[in-house]
């Protein structure tokens, strides 16, 4: 049986999300395959984490301009430059417990959804260390320079754009598999409305919207829900507060005022269920939450974008006809009173999305690196 290890980082739940829809697609594969996920920063000491990943949360949470600055600052930047080779460098410092844990797993190929292990592993892939092939997972409709490592075996992109962007930045045009971007198989699954409605007190029969925060709880729902639910118009909304305890009480206390209109939830490991019983979706565009949206065939609003990455997914969603974008909370009350007025444009973004789709996309990276694996030059190496 392969074993394949799975190396993401919780900065942001996108990356994690899509290592365990990759070990979720294992665990079904055909072949048997074993995987296993590694999350760096439970292997790293807790002043970098909270330098990693919590400042980061609060960065974009807090001062999206300044972070919009880093972005564009770190794409542009030479990967020879002083700045980034110190920045590596206390990567490996402070990561060497988890290159310790990769080298006990012993794993036949290791497929990073995050490019911070990548770019430990290029080093020791250079230097003589490592033998096993790494692939990379990139996470985003756009690419930025740092999903760019060198010694990589392969790469899964997004679309097509992302995978012409590899090759303008110099990564080998064959090792560039366009696939999507892994979304649990729930999201494949092809969902009864009727029943997942009544599970939550859903009307079936009703305009559902669904309005999700993201898995750490960013952004002011109560206040969004309140503006939209005093509009005029028959619809249900579904308001996910994440792991927000504080805004899931003050959705709660709102939805007294809207009996059989608002349903509130905190994180729920079932959301596609809920997309299931919608008609349109309202959130921040990251990657994996998207990616989901298209894979049930759901209509979005975009809204509020971080600076960067962000912004680039909602550009291709937009350019696709797939979304729409607002930038603040009266940007989205007119955007949802027009689609109420019309609802011809929900249907044409709907079409718009079956080409987009790409449900299986844990699957193709899978069979892709198996593929490898078991071909006679690998065998051979």
């Amino acid at each position: 049986m392969p074993k394949l290890l799975i190396l993401s980082v919780s900065a942001g739940a996108g990356h994690v999300r899509a290592a365990e829809a990759l070990c979720a697609y294992a665990a079904a594969h055909p072949a048997g395959v074993e995987a296993v996920h590694l999350d760096v920063m439970d292997y790293v000491p807790a002043s970098f984490k909270a330098l990693y990943a919590d400042f980061y949360i609060k960065l974009v949470s807090h001062q999206p301009a300044l972070w919009s600055y880093l972005y564009q600052k770190t794409d542009h930047a030479s990967p020879r430059s002083f700045g980034e080779r110190l920045r590596r460098a206390v990567e490996r410092l402070n990561c060497r417990a988890l290159q310790a844990e990769i080298g006990r797993h012993q794993a036949d190929a290791i497929v990073c959804t995050h490019f911070l292990p990548a770019e430990l592993l290029s080093r020791e892939t250079r230097r003589g260390n490592l033998r096993t092939p790494v692939w990379v997972q990139v996470t985003d409709f756009d690419l930025h320079r740092l999903w760019v490592v060198p010694g990589m075996h392969g790469y899964f992109a997004a679309n097509d754009e992302v995978a012409w962007r590899m090759a303008a930045r110099g990564v080998p045009a064959a090792s560039v598999h366009v696939g999507g971007i892994p979304v649990m198989p729930a999201f494949s699954e092809k969902l009864d409305r009727a029943a997942c409605a009544a599970e939550v007190g859903l009307d079936p029969e009703r305009l559902t919207l669904l309005m999700m925060s993201g898995g750490a709880g960013l952004g002011a729902l109560d206040t969004l829900a309140a503006r939209l639910l005093r509009m005029d118009g028959d619809f249900q909304l579904i308001a996910l507060a994440g792991r927000n305890e504080s805004m899931l009480r003050a959705l709660h206390e709102l939805s007294v005022s809207y009996p059989g209109r608002l349903h509130a939830s905190g994180f729920t490991p079932s959301v596609e269920r809920l997309m299931a019983s919608s008609d349109l979706v309202i959130t921040k565009p990251g990657g994996l939450t998207t990616s989901e949206c298209l894979a049930m065939h759901l209509p979005m609003i975009l809204n509020a974008p971080i600076p960067g990455q962000e912004e680039r997914n909602a550009d291709f969603l937009l350019e696709q006809g797939v979304a729409l974008k607002a930038v603040d909370a009266v940007g989205l009350e007119y955007r949802v009173r027009a689609l109420l007025r019309d609802p011809s444009q929900l249907d044409n973004m709907r079409r718009r999305i079956a080409p987009l789709a790409r449900p299986h996309a844990g699957r193709f990276v899978l069979d892709a690196v198996l593929r490898e694996l078991s071909s006679p030059a690998s065998e051979a190496a």
